[in-house]
């Protein structure tokens, strides 16, 4: 005897970093736990990488082992991208109604979503968990920031404040099993007209399931199986380098359990994420990544390229000896070896194997790589400025030499950008590298402005990560393809919840289902019947 596969439906979902999760987990026999039914975001670029991932999903080998077309396509064997919906009409069908290109709120579209849940469901009852981080730039600090200047900015009238209410509205509809909700850590601060925010989000979230309230709970809200009902607002903390994840990226869950299943929960049951002994680094998922070069954004060739860190070196290096290091004699020479492929070539370079270092967990490592792959999809590197490719050669050498990265006030006059905060105290990381040996900083969707925050520890590579390696810290799988252009890419990663840190929020949620099949809806227990999938054979 068997559970059928747990619904999910996820809203406002990025580039799916939350279903990419929970369509992971697994049980003993490696049959999957849950099915994402419904995926829904509005901005066009993240729906193509959701419908895309979506197909992939129908195939039952998932995630490893899909179709060759798909690894020729992401190897350069193919060039384009196959047509799906003609290779495997039924397959594309079922992704294409899975994923709703949809603005929540937006009166356009809302019939059409409200239809969606309606017949959701109507097919599968309450046994399912409904997902997702509304849209944060009101809530996070920066945002907040951002707006300060922004003469009569009033955020009472800010929609993006009151977005939470479309998750509530929908929550109320379908008054599922288990709702989370992820959003930045702003959010417990946020306020309107001098009254915090968040407060009335908890109290609509208790509210919305109608005769069952729901109860919420963080993650980790104690050590002791005594769990309050209303916790404390740092109990909804997840810090997700506590948990196996290579990035200090601090978000807020709030797991709302319908108080008719969490009444029959025993502590044991209730939703827990195991803390790992030790940090995974940087390095732990870059550091087998074969180097690329940074490039020019003017007259960008090798010889010139070369030149330019070669200069920028010696005048560091003049002016700062104590940054020189142990390879200083073996650092010019090398260049040519990490250089040495002209522009083309090195975006998204081959290489035979490749894999994670030793270092990373097994987990992890068995999570991210595939081994069918022999280049890294969305893997260019970015062109710099040649002003900007010497701070951020100084900023490598700084961390390597004093593992942090330099404050503006550390900087040399000399390397000083010629904007007018940079003495104010404002930005005083506004260029920040990496520590390899560290979890890196949170990865945001402001990586698609620049570079400036997210260098690379190597400082012969001299240049920001790219999509691939930002998505690496991120957690997401090497054969996770993002649509759009590059910008359009970086802005999708930075909004996205680690999908392995998601793996593991859906492995905690498992307890309250079987509860659910044993005690509320035994009904939901049936034969192991694997999930259909519509496999239809390419054309020849």
């Amino acid at each position: 005897m068997t559970t059928k596969p747990i619904p999910v439906i996820d809203i406002f979902s990025g580039p799916g970093g939350l279903a990419e999760g929970f369509a992971g987990c697994r049980d003993e026999l490696q049959r999957s736990r849950y099915r994402v039914v419904l995926s829904v975001e509005s901005d066009p670029a993240a729906v193509r990488t959701l419908r895309l991932r979506a197909f992939l999903r129908t195939f039952p080998d998932f995630p490893r082992n899909l179709p060759a077309e798909y690894y020729d396509f992401l190897n350069g064997v193919s060039g384009e991208q196959p047509d799906w919906s003609k290779l495997y009409s039924g397959n594309w069908k079922q992704a294409c109604e899975e994923v709703l290109h949809c603005t929540l709120g937006n009166p356009e579209t809302e019939d059409t979503f409200r239809g969606k849940i309606q017949d959701l469901r109507a097919e599968y009852g309450d046994r399912m968990v409904l997902v997702g981080g509304p849209p944060c730039q009101a809530y996070s600090l920066a945002g907040r920031a951002r707006v300060a200047g922004i003469q009569d900015y009033d955020p009472a009238d800010d929609p993006k404040f009151k977005l939470y209410k479309e998750y509530v509205d929908v929550l109320a509809e379908l008054q599922p099993a288990v709702a989370i909700l992820e959003n930045v850590k702003g959010i417990l601060s946020s306020t309107i007209e001098g009254t915090r925010v968040f407060p009335e989000i908890e109290k609509e979230l208790r509210t919305a399931g109608g005769c069952h309230n729901y109860e919420l709970r963080g993650f980790s809200p104690n050590d002791d199986s005594t769990v309050s009902l209303f916790p404390n607002a740092k109990d909804y903390i997840v810090r997700a380098e506590e948990f196996g994840i290579p990035q200090a990226r601090h978000r807020v869950f709030v797991v709302c359990l319908r108080a008719d299943i969490a009444n029959r929960l025993a502590p044991s049951a209730l939703p827990r994420l195991e803390r790992t002994d030790s940090r995974v680094s940087v390095n732990d998922v870059l550091g087998s990544l074969p180097a690329m070069r940074s490039h020019l954004s003017r007259g960008d060739c090798l010889e010139r390229w070369q030149r330019v860190v070669q200069d920028s070196y010696l005048e560091i290096t003049r002016n700062n000896p104590d940054l020189v290091g142990d390879y200083d004699e073996l650092f010019i020479e090398s260049l040519d070896r990490y250089g040495r492929e002209d522009k083309e070539a090195s975006f998204g370079r081959a290489f035979d194997e490749y894999g994670l270092p030793d270092s990373c967990p097994e987990g992890l490592r068995n999570w991210i790589q595939d081994l069918g792959l022999k280049k890294l999809p969305n893997n260019e590197t970015r062109s710099h400025m040649r002003g900007d490719l010497t701070r951020y050669l100084f900023a490598a050498l700084f961390g390597i030499k004093n593992d942090k990265s330099p404050s503006a006030k550390e900087f040399p006059p000399s390397l000083a950008p010629d904007h007018k905060n940079w003495s104010s105290g404002k930005f005083s990381d506004r260029y920040r590298v990496q520590v390899s040996h560290k979890p890196s900083s949170t990865i945001t969707s402001h990586i698609s402005k620049d570079g400036h925050y997210f260098i690379h520890p190597d400082p012969r590579q001299c240049r920001s990560l790219t999509v691939r390696e930002a998505a690496r810290l991120q957690t997401f799988p090497d054969n996770y393809y993002f649509e759009g252009n590059r910008t359009e890419q970086y802005v999708q990663v930075g909004n996205a919840v680690p999908p392995y840190l998601a793996l593991q929020i859906a492995r905690s949620l498992l307890p309250v289902f079987d509860c659910y099949d044993r005690e509320i809806r035994p009904e939901s227990v049936s034969p192991s019947v694997p999930i259909q999938h519509d496999i239809e054979q390419a054309h020849a």
